[in-house]
């Protein structure tokens, strides 16, 4: 057993890392030695138009929060679980396209009566979660949206502009009054001035009670941005 610890924390995590960060040609070895899960290979058999898209707005914890898909839907569960969980390609391409066609909408409606910058901003993750996991699901989705969403064209991906100060527990595993005090003051934004004049859309992969993403909104609001809360689903 130790031996097998060694060799996946030696070999195999740094292989699946550079994996995740678009080193196609380890595909077929890490296929071997790390087997796709049921859900991945699901997800895999899919496409954005078999995923149920069910766009909602919610007000949770005093913030206006939108989610498009349901969590509870079978193919939206696989799809979002395989991403955070399996670091799956296609399920962030997946993610992308979905939000490419609510953001792009959204960022030209916007443009017509607000002159702020826009920056897409993903919900970071503390450096030591960061570390253990190998890869923040949400930045590798918004790395994956077309390129007039990342270069300024339309919006610019601005993940240095939030930062998570506080080591928090895992939501999931948490019940709804604990999930508000984990959250709380968890976020800060290192520059105000880089976000002063912005309007931000703010997002995340999925949001049950909106504690993370209401916290995320409330330092970049505080640092004087305009935010728009995403979530890809609701739990």
């Amino acid at each position: 057993m130790a031996f097998k610890n060694y060799l996946f924390r030696a070999i195999l995590r740094p292989m699946y890392r550079l994996y995740m960060q678009g080193k196609d040609a380890l595909s077929a070895i890490i296929d071997v030695l790390m087997p796709r899960s049921a859900r991945t290979m699901r997800t895999i058999a899919r496409t954005e138009t078999d995923i149920p898209l069910l766009p909602a707005a919610h007000h949770l914890l005093d913030t206006d929060i939108t989610t498009l898909m349901d969590y509870r839907n079978p193919a939206v569960q696989d799809l979002i679980r395989s991403l955070k969980y399996d670091g799956a390609g296609h399920s962030a391409h997946i993610c992308a396209m979905i939000l490419a066609d609510y953001l792009q909408e959204e960022i030209s409606v916007g443009r017509s009566y607000s002159p702020r910058e826009i920056l897409l901003v993903p919900i970071p993750l503390h450096p030591a979660r960061r570390r253990k996991r190998g890869f923040n699901q949400i930045s590798v989705v918004l790395d994956r949206l077309p390129k007039r969403l990342r270069d300024g064209t339309a919006a610019t991906l601005a993940p240095q502009v939030l930062i998570r100060t506080k080591e928090t527990a895992q939501q999931a595993r948490l019940p709804r009054t604990e999930r508000i005090k984990n959250m709380y003051d968890a976020f800060e934004v290192p520059d105000k001035a880089d976000v002063r004049t912005s309007r931000i859309f703010l997002i995340d992969d999925v949001t049950t009670t909106g504690a993370t993403l209401a916290s995320a909104a409330k330092a970049l609001r505080q640092a004087g941005a305009e935010v728009v809360p995403i979530a890809l689903a609701r739990a």
